[in-house]
């Protein structure tokens, strides 16, 4: 899902850029009102989780990738969707700078999906479908899943745009890709809060009291 320079002129690269901005302005104002001593150190953890379940790529035709992002596992920890924004703004700030896995210029594009729909979607999702059935189990299996496959649809509709390859065939082969990895990233959604949950309870948002 990591969209490389050449995939975006130059000019959608700038309005990404602009509409990521402005989410990473929001996720800092968060992280300085939200963050504590407690909470950093879980912070980092997400953020090297996530940078490693992100490393497991599977080519898809046209020259993108398929990968699980975990915006979803972050919004729901912290309990906040710029939370998301923030880790997930981070991890490809390094993959991109350090590792060239995604494009500098495309990076506002990547954060926007991967950060912003990634974990706006995950969050609600959650929070709608754990309001609807009262079990927080499968609500973070459904965000895991609908989180990615949301994400990739977008990443799909900005490449067509962009005249990188054409709709249907995007929105296919994106589809179908993440449709099967979203099952992964459901599961380790749902194994890694629960995880946490049952080893430090007091540092995920729902036990703290703070709205989940």
């Amino acid at each position: 899902m990591h969209i490389p320079d050449a995939f975006l002129p130059i000019s959608h690269g700038i309005i990404y850029w602009l509409v990521a901005l402005v989410f990473i302005a929001l996720s800092l104002r968060w992280a300085r009102s939200e963050l504590d001593e407690d909470r950093v150190p879980l912070v980092a953890v997400l953020a090297a989780g996530i940078f490693a379940i992100q490393a497991m790529n599977i080519p898809i035709p046209w020259g993108t990738s398929g990968h699980m992002v975990g915006g979803a596992l972050a919004a729901i920890v912290l309990g906040s969707p710029y939370a998301a924004v923030f880790i997930l703004t981070i991890v490809l700030l390094v993959q991109g700078f350090l590792f060239a896995d995604g494009g500098i210029t495309a990076m506002g594009a990547n954060i926007v999906n991967m950060g912003v729909i990634g974990g706006f979607v995950g969050y609600y999702s959650y929070k709608g479908v754990r309001g609807a059935i009262g079990r927080p189990v499968p609500a973070y299996f459904i965000a895991g899943w609908i989180s990615l496959f949301a994400g990739a649809i977008v990443c799909a509709l900005e490449m067509a745009a962009a005249g990188t390859f054409p709709l249907e065939l995007g929105l296919v082969s994106m589809g179908t890709y993440h449709a099967v990895i979203g099952l992964i990233e459901g599961a380790i959604t749902t194994v890694a809060i629960a995880l946490i949950t049952m080893v430090r309870p007091d540092i995920v948002s729902e036990k703290r009291g703070v709205a989940a």
